[in-house]
């Protein structure tokens, strides 16, 4: 008999998954803009920094205040919410009268990042069955890497189209061909305003509304997931005895050991898997490969080839997750990195002497982009989405949000200083230490949480309250 509706379940998830797209793509398009914005506007190299970095300043606010307005709002609207800041975002880049517009719409995007960082992968935890959780959330992550490829992809395009001699007048030839940077940053505009259409069609989540007292609407969304009245009516009375045993606000809940334990360590986890060299790589990776002695015209390629390989790997590890185990993944995965960031380092250290190609270090990059998709990046959402209780999941996604971007920040900024001080090959070396300490945490301090009902975890964690 089928129990779970699973068209509707993933409808729901890919409508969630489109705010992943919308992070990728305003967090990528940026690579292909910044020599033109640079020019247009005669910025020095602090002021280009400036341009790169502001919407991650963007990012911290709105992932800080994401959980508090998920939490209070709802889920459906706090994602409207992120809706309009990108819409706004990209429409207000494009049509900006100077840099520092460009700036305060750029941040406004950033906010958007931020909130839908957090909120999406929330909702799909939330409306998912436990033997699908997993995968679905993974679509959230899946989309982040085709934003990514979109945004590469729309850059190397729209390049290619304004010197390709087309005639075209007015707004048309600004955006597309005298300031082609402008259409780059505003073609978001489409998938934002889609993103803001399709939202309206799905519900609430469920356990948002059994929070609220709105059992009769929870239990509808629950009989459509589950494809049943009788089981829709299990699972929202299995939630409604769960949160009989958590009493008090979601500030005084936080200071619950269990809860206490399971903020921590997702916080540990979420700033940790920055310094291990996921962002560092897709940030600078072009650059690292030119002074190799790759072929600096050849860098868009080379970043196309990487956003494919960690597209495809997202996928592959969508399809494997419920199966293989959250943490298996991350055991294989991070034991993958680390061979490959230490051939990255040996390549640095001995690859001139040695008279090594460059493509090597390609082959290298690929292994380790692989090994990091199928792993952490894959994961680290789904287990945020996942770990923590009903009344204060939002908030502590928060909490767990901010780690990583605070993370992201930190390793943007120390990168460039990182290879100069410690030379590439001790760079990569320092990272390859840092997954170390991530694979004890994961193995040593986080439950393994496939095919369990988010209450069963909630269950899990609530034990330690015992023992304090």
């Amino acid at each position: 008999m089928k129990t779970i509706n699973l068209g509707y379940l993933l409808f729901l998830s890919v409508v969630a998954a489109l705010g992943g797209f919308l992070f990728g793509y305003d967090t990528a398009v940026i690579s292909g803009t910044i020599a033109q914005v640079g020019e247009r506007f005669g910025l020095d190299t602090l002021s280009q920094g400036w341009y790169v970095g502001c919407a991650l300043i963007g990012s911290i606010a709105g992932v800080a205040s994401a959980g508090v307005l998920s939490d209070r709002f709802g889920r459906k609207r706090t994602m409207l919410l992120s809706a309009v800041l990108f819409t706004v975002s990209a429409a207000g880049c494009a049509l900006c009268a100077d840099f520092d517009q460009l700036v305060i719409y750029r941040i406004v995007g950033g906010i958007g990042i931020g909130v839908v960082s957090v909120v999406s992968p929330l909702y799909i935890s939330e409306v998912s069955a436990a033997q699908y959780r997993g995968r679905m959330v993974s679509l959230y992550q899946l989309a982040v890497t085709v934003g990514f490829l979109g945004a590469y992809v729309v850059n190397w395009r729209l390049l290619e189209y304004s010197q390709s001699g087309v005639v075209c007048d007015g707004l048309g030839r600004k955006l597309l061909v005298d300031e082609v940077w402008r259409g780059m940053l505003g073609m978001e505009t489409l998938p934002a305003l889609l993103f803001f259409l399709v939202i309206f069609f799905i519900p609430e989540s469920p356990r948002w509304l059994i929070l609220r007292g709105r059992d009769a609407g929870a239990a509808a969304v629950l009989s459509r997931v589950y494809a049943s009245q009788e089981e829709g009516r299990a699972r929202l009375a299995e939630t409604k005895s769960v949160l009989s045993d958590e009493p008090g606000s979601d500030w005084s809940l936080l200071l619950r050991p269990g809860i206490r334990r399971a903020v921590l360590i997702g916080a540990a986890i979420a700033i940790l898997g920055q310094f291990m060299g996921v962002n560092a790589v897709l940030y600078y990776g072009p650059s690292i490969f030119e002074n190799a002695g790759l072929s600096g015209g050849d860098s868009l390629f080379y970043q196309i080839l990487v956003g494919t390989v960690n597209m495809l790997t997202t996928v592959l590890a969508l399809l494997i997750i419920d199966r293989a185990g959250r943490k298996k993944l991350v055991y294989y995965g991070v034991s993958g990195m680390i061979v490959s960031l230490l051939l990255i380092g040996l390549y640095f250290l001995y690859g001139a002497e040695l008279r090594l190609s460059s493509l090597l270090l390609l082959v290298f990059f690929l292994g380790y982009v692989f090994c990091c998709a199928i792993s952490i990046c894959a994961v680290i959402f789904v287990l945020l989405s996942e770990m923590y209780p009903t009344k204060v999941r939002g908030l502590a996604m928060s909490i767990a949000g901010f780690s990583l971007w605070i993370g992201t920040y930190l390793i943007g900024q120390l990168t460039p200083w990182m290879l100069e001080t410690l030379s590439p090959s001790g760079t990569f070396f320092l990272f390859a230490a840092m997954c170390v300490p991530y694979i004890w945490i994961v193995h040593s301090l986080v439950p393994e949480t496939t095919g369990r009902t988010l209450e069963e975890i909630e269950r899990y964690w609530m034990k330690y309250d015992d023992k304090k």
